[in-house]
Formats: C-alpha cells, sequence, structure tokens
C-alpha cells in the first residue's frame, strides 16, 4: 500500500529533476553557440592584428560561420528526426567544441576560417534539434515558457558577450574566448547524455535523400552567394544575378526531387500545411527584423551625433528588451495564443522601425523606439512560431519543421543585412540613404503583421504525448 501511495508523490519528483537537467543541457547549448557570435565582432581587432588581414578577410569569420550553419541545419534536423535527437544533438555540441578548439590553436587564417566552419556546421544542429526535443518531451502548457528561455539566449549573449570578450582579450589573450567553449561543451555532452531523451523513430530509416541534400546544399550555396554578394566583392565581377538565377533554378529541382523521395530532407508536404506555410514566412520576417538591428548604429551616429566608440551603448537598451520581452512572452504563451503574440511583436517592430525611417523625431524618440523594437523581436523569436511548427507538423519531422524555422531565419537576415546596405548605398551611404532602407524594413513589418492575422486563434494540428524521461515503477 506504501508503494502505491508514494508512486504519486515520487514521480512527479523525479520527473521534474529530470525536465530541469534536460533544460540545462538545451540552454547551455544553445546559448553557448549564440555567445560565440555576439564576441566575434569585439575579437576582429585583435585577429587582424594577429594574423595582418584586412576587414574584407575579417568579414570571412561571419560569412563562413553563417554559411556552414545555415548548410548543415537542414541537414542535422534531417538525422534526428530519422536517429533520435540525442545523437545529433550530441554530435553537434561536439563538432562546436571542435571548431573552438581549431580556431583556439590555429597558427594561420586559413585554418582560423576551418575552424570557423567547423563551428558553424556544430552550431546549425544545436537550435533546431533543442526546440523538437522540447516538441517531444514537454506538455503544451510548459513548451512556451522553455522556448521564450531559449529565444531570449540571443538577448543574454550579447549583453555578456562583448564585456566578457573585452576583459579575456586584454587579459588572457583572445584564443581564450575560444578555448573556455571545451569545459562548456563537455559539461553539455556528460549532462546531454543522462537527460536527453533515447527515443528514435519508430520506423526502420529508410536509404538516406542524398540527392535531395546535394541539391540542398547547392541551392543554399547558391542562394547566400547571390544575396551576400561575396563573389563580386572578391572578383569584382557582376555574379550575384547569376548566383540568384541559378538558385532559382536548384529551387524548382530540389522541389522535384524532394516529392519523389521516401524520407526527404525537406519534407515539401509541410508547406501544404496553411499554418505551417504562414509560420516560415512570417520566420523570414522575423529574420528581416533582426538584420535590420544591425545598422541602427549606424543611424545613431549619422542623425545623432554618437560616436563610433558609443555607437553600440545606444542599442543596450534594445538587447535588454529584447531577453526581458522573450522570457514574458514564453510565459504569456498560453494564455494569449501563438497569433495574438505574433500580431503584437510585428506591430512593435513596425511601430519601433518606423522611427529609424523618421530620425528628425530625435535621439529620445530613436532610444524609445529601440525599446518597441527590443520587446517585439523578443516577442517574435520567443517560440511562438516554433510553437506553431511543433503543433502543426507531425512529430516524426519536427526535427525537419524546426530546421526550417532557422533557415528561414537565417535567409531573412541576409536578405535585410543586403537590402538596407544597397539602398543606403545606392543614396549615397548617408542618412536619406538609411532613411529610404529603413521606410522598406517598415513595409515588410506591416506586411508580416497583415500576415499574422491569418494564423488561427486556436491550433489544432498534430499534438503527440510527449515521451516520458522515468520510468514508471511497475504495480502503479
Amino acid at each position: 500500500m506504501s508503494q502505491h501511495t508514494q508512486a504519486p508523490t515520487t514521480l512527479p519528483a523525479a520527473a521534474d529533476a529530470v525536465h530541469s537537467r534536460l533544460v540545462q543541457v538545451l540552454f547551455i547549448g544553445v546559448f553557448m553557440a549564440a555567445l560565440d557570435s555576439a564576441i566575434v565582432g569585439p575579437v576582429l581587432p585583435a585577429l587582424r592584428v594577429a594574423f595582418g588581414i584586412d576587414n574584407r578577410a575579417a568579414g570571412l569569420l561571419t560569412t563562413v560561420f553563417s554559411l556552414s550553419s545555415l548548410c548543415s541545419t537542414a541537414l542535422m534536423a534531417y538525422f534526428s528526426d530519422r536517429h533520435g535527437r540525442r545523437p545529433v544533438y550530441l554530435f553537434s555540441v561536439a563538432l562546436f567544441a571542435m571548431g573552438s578548439l581549431c580556431i583556439a590553436v590555429a597558427p594561420s587564417f586559413d585554418l582560423l576560417l576551418v575552424g570557423r566552419a567547423i563551428q558553424g556546421v556544430g552550431a546549425g544542429g544545436i537550435a533546431p534539434v533543442a526546440s523538437a526535443v522540447i516538441g517531444d518531451v514537454f506538455t503544451t502548457e510548459r513548451r512556451g515558457r522553455i522556448l521564450g528561455l531559449i529565444g531570449a539566449t540571443h538577448g543574454m549573449a550579447f549583453v555578456l558577450g562583448p564585456p566578457l570578450a573585452t576583459v579575456l582579450t586584454s587579459t588572457l589573450g583572445w584564443r581564450w574566448l575560444f578555448l573556455v567553449n571545451l569545459p562548456v561543451a563537455l559539461v553539455v555532452l556528460w549532462l546531454g547524455a543522462r537527460s536527453l531523451p533515447k527515443q528514435r523513430a519508430s520506423a526502420v530509416p529508410g536509404p538516406v535523400d542524398l540527392a535531395g541534400i546535394t541539391v540542398a546544399l547547392l541551392f543554399l550555396l547558391c542562394l547566400v552567394m547571390g544575396i551576400s554578394r561575396l563573389p563580386d566583392s572578391a572578383t569584382g565581377l557582376l555574379l550575384w544575378p547569376w548566383f540568384l538565377a541559378a538558385s532559382g533554378v536548384l529551387l524548382v529541382a530540389l522541389v522535384l526531387v524532394e516529392k519523389r523521395q521516401p524520407q526527404p530532407l525537406i519534407p515539401i508536404d509541410l508547406f501544404a500545411n496553411r499554418q505551417l506555410a504562414c509560420a516560415y514566412v512570417l520566420t523570414l520576417g522575423v529574420g528581416l527584423s533582426m538584420g535590420g538591428i544591425v545598422f541602427l548604429t549606424s543611424v545613431a551616429t549619422l542623425a545623432y551625433g554618437v560616436s563610433v566608440e558609443s555607437a553600440g551603448l545606444a542599442l543596450l537598451p534594445l538587447v535588454l528588451c529584447s531577453m526581458v520581452g522573450s522570457m514574458a512572452a514564453g510565459r504569456l504563451l498560453n494564455r494569449l495564443g501563438a497569433r495574438n503574440m505574433v500580431i503584437f511583436g510585428f506591430g512593435l517592430l513596425t511601430l519601433g522601425y518606423l522611427q529609424s525611417a523618421v530620425p528628425e523625431t530625435g535621439f529620445a524618440a530613436f532610444l524609445a523606439a529601440s525599446v518597441l523594437v527590443g520587446i517585439g523581436l523578443g516577442v517574435v523569436v520567443s517560440g511562438a512560431l516554433r510553437t506553431i511548427a511543433i503543433d502543426e507538423a507531425p512529430p516524426a519531422l519536427r526535427g525537419a519543421a524546426q530546421g526550417l524555422i532557422n533557415i528561414f531565419n537565417a535567409v531573412g537576415t541576409l536578405l535585410a543585412v543586403t537590402c538596407i546596405s544597397a539602398i543606403a548605398d545606392f543614396d549615397g551611404g548617408e542618412l536619406t540613404g538609411f532613411s529610404h532602407a529603413y521606410l522598406a524594413l517598415v513595409l515588410s513589418m506591416f506586411v508580416m503583421l497583415l500576415l499574422a492575422f491569418g494564423l488561427k486563434k486556436k491550433l489544432g494540428g498534430t499534438v503527440a504525448e510527449p515521451i516520458s524521461l522515468v520510468d514508471t515503477p511497475h504495480g502503479t
């Protein structure tokens, strides 16, 4: 009798302890990858001195990382659906640590880029697989809060990253910025081996979609090269239209190839779901909003006379509000619903970026608008769109559904950075050019706001029972 009466008390306690360790594993892993992105900017001057490179070469660190992570996202998500979340998440963390070690000991800039590429491949698998694990394990009531915490990692990283980079670079040297990833990764691997679910797909995996993988990687490569115009900068030739044209042809080929695969890398059927298709377009808008932040410091220096050295501080309210907004939105997600949260977020982004297009309102208005942008960004990255992908996608395709969220987000960010810089440069690269560029961004945010009204008020997709992480005693 005593065994039966104690079971309801001990089982929830055991489950809570396991869930707590699992959240720690996911949070630390995602935060480690996000923090690495936040420290690259501050460490660039030290890298230029150490390897004697110019600004264009230094920019390759970001380009190589973005391209490798973007290309690996769909691949890691695909294998997590086939072989389980645990091995793919741990493999991604191990790759990230390996890339960090390669960077820390790199004797040349070429090997530094190799390490950065390895890091990117690992980072591409961390966030989507972590989100898929949350969808597998946690109930609907708890997902929003946890996804909000995961979404806040980028804000936390950009608050802690620059001062951490400054302290370590000035004391121990820039290599320690990457060496510190090794013990963190070891902790994640140790905890992850104990707490990540071991469940694999119920069906025996079919043949690997080699054709889809090849075409998808070529498509993403051409798309990134076309959007970023990196080959044009390297060669001085007009190549980006050809890369974009090639990406269009490859996209058609990808659809045709994937429709014939029994287990495709990118399940085209996901786009037949109206809610998922809408969520992916809105995720593209989230990426646009993230890319818009990049040039707000330029607006601050051109419009309000903020010094170049202090320009980063002008964005501190935005970063802090993004972090707080993401955590708050995660807590309110179940109460208000994903649709209302996305509408609210894009509404704030539209209003906030409008001030950037009309800088005559003054620096105080700029700071107030940055608060709106920060809260709006925190809301839209908090997990509302990922929740839609979790609820609407079949459980066997959750990894792929989350991987597409990351891909659309990254493409949107690249588009925003490229288009804003192109519009600004076309108008002379001064304040007027940025005003026109941000007017275009405001228009895109308003379109996303209208599109968000197309989301269902209450999702009714495929919701599976969460995976149990503790064994149930016999006789209960």
